[in-house]
């Protein structure tokens, strides 16, 4: 990975730039301290977020559907034994 200071960064920032746009991504240093790495983004074009409801009339929720394994959580929550 390259490093630049920062004075070299400033004459040739469009060269460099592309450069990491390309996957070669830099670093820019100060008194030959690194200070900032620089890399290519991610593409700007990002899938829509996710939404709720989406699985809408695909599938079924059963009516007794809070009511499932109520009486294995009474036992063991409340002090009863499992069978």
């Amino acid at each position: 990975m390259q490093t630049v200071n920062i004075h070299e960064a400033k004459t040739q920032l469009s060269k460099l730039i592309e450069q990491a746009v390309q996957g070669e991504p830099f670093i820019i240093a100060k008194a030959g301290k690194p200070l900032v790495k620089v890399v290519a983004l991610a593409s700007l074009e990002r899938s829509p977020p996710k939404r709720l409801g989406f699985l809408a009339g695909q599938i079924e929720v059963p009516a007794d559907f809070d009511s499932l394994g109520a009486a294995e959580i009474e036992q063991l929550f409340g002090g009863g034994n499992l069978p």
